[in-house]
């Protein structure tokens, strides 16, 4: 059997203002011509899907006709989890017309752990795979809260019920392949999915990575994860990578960059074709739809970049950071014009001389997507003079407030 693993699609996201649709359909038809030209067999989605919990028309379409275009290829199964971006009753309301097309969906845990595990058959009912297909972990989901808890003991819980909900959902995926192997003498490979951070996972700045739990806490090891599970199929970080050192517990990363920290990214899908319970792991670079140029420099510097992407025909997105020690007032003008006759596009302009230099253009220059909510709560205990040895306990409390806006489900009824 043959899977391929993707994550993180992030349908929907634009950058500084720019809708990225074409993009993102461009990747999806290179995804299913991918599928088919590797006959793939299943299709595991890591969570993520869209951007937003309230995700655009467009955003949907893109999502549904692609669901439509895998379900009529070679593809016999989609398994697709939420992330935490996905509204977990978006995903789920139409999971029952989706089972329709072998499109399984998992938008949250239920009182019963058997509802996230699901039984990959072939054309001949043959069982071929057991997934157990464990959404994103709500922090309402995993811990009990008390009162007078440090932080450790937060995190110890965290980590705990994390941990325990894996070790419940790939118990009763045990059972089940005992069974078949008992009735049927097959021994079929146990596949799980998450969307979570791991310890030793690496981000980069600017991919919109937000903190799962409380701050940094809850960064699993891989360790803590049981060791009948065959390949683990992780979403949440946008880097390619393995877990531990390990080859079967691998993150396969955004397939398009989310910002500018993940430019010059070599985004990737994971093939893994199993022999038995055996995986054969290895990865397929995506092509780069929407080339981001991040330069930085002085103005000589920046205006002869352009003039070579210029040369190369190139049709990037510009982030221009000046670092020059001349003030340019009207440096959007001089890169407009710099720009002229080619395909390319300005997204963002940093001037940092301006901004350094005069309080009042810092505040005109800086927008929102400068600016991350830790960000500014950073500034108001710097404006409110907190001692630093009271801020750890502040900023715990504040992320465990902004996760909780995050996890509120908007379209829960």
């Amino acid at each position: 059997m043959k899977i391929l693993h993707t994550s993180d699609w992030h349908l929907g996201r634009s950058l500084y203002g720019r809708k990225r649709y074409d993009e993102f359909a461009q990747f999806l038809d290179w995804l299913g011509t991918t599928i088919e030209a590797e006959n793939v067999d299943a299709l595991l989605v890591a969570g993520d899907v869209f951007d937003t919990s309230t995700p655009s028309n467009r955003a949907q379409e893109l999502y549904y006709n692609f669901l439509c275009t895998v379900s009529r290829s070679c593809c016999r199964h989609v398994v697709i989890i939420a992330g935490n971006h996905d509204s977990p009753s978006f995903l789920n309301a139409p999971k029952e017309i989706l089972k329709a097309l072998n499109v399984h969906v998992v938008g949250s845990i239920t009182d019963n752990p058997e509802d996230e595990i699901i039984v990959l058959r072939d054309r001949t009912q043959k069982p071929e795979a057991i997934v157990c297909a464990v959404p994103y972990l709500r922090d309402k989901d995993i811990r009990v809260v008390e009162a007078g808890e440090t932080i450790k003991d937060k995190n110890d819980k965290l980590i705990e019920g994390v941990a325990n909900h894996y070790e419940v959902v790939c118990h009763i995926a045990e059972q089940k392949r005992a069974e078949l192997k008992e009735s049927s003498d097959i021994d079929i490979p146990i596949i799980a999915m998450g969307h979570l951070f791991t310890v030793g996972g690496a981000t980069v700045d600017g991919d919109g990575v937000r903190e799962l739990y409380v701050g940094s806490l809850a960064h699993v090891a891989a360790d803590r994860f049981p060791p009948s599970i065959d390949y683990f199929a992780l979403g949440h970080l946008h880097v390619p990578q393995r877990v531990g050192n390990t080859d079967h517990l691998r993150y396969c990363g955004s397939p398009i960059p989310m910002g500018y920290g993940e430019a010059r990214q070599n985004k990737r899908v994971i093939i893994v074709d199993f022999n038995s319970t055996t995986p054969d792991v290895r990865d397929i670079q995506v092509p780069c739809f929407q080339p981001l140029e991040r330069i930085v420099g002085s103005l000589d510097e920046i205006e002869s970049r352009i003039e070579e992407l210029k040369g190369q025909g190139s049709f990037a997105w510009l982030e221009i950071d000046y670092t020059g020690t001349s003030i340019v007032g009207n440096l959007r003008e001089v890169m407009e014009e710099a720009i002229l006759g080619s395909s390319m596009e300005i997204r963002r302009i940093k001037n940092r001389q301006v901004m350094e230099n005069a309080t009042l253009a810092l505040e005109e220059n800086e927008t929102l997507d400068d600016l991350t909510v830790n960000d500014i709560f950073e500034r108001c205990l710097d404006d409110h003079d907190v001692p630093q040895e009271e801020r750890e306990e502040l900023v715990t409390a504040y992320n465990e407030i902004v996760r909780s806006l995050y996890e509120d489900d908007v379209n829960a009824e």
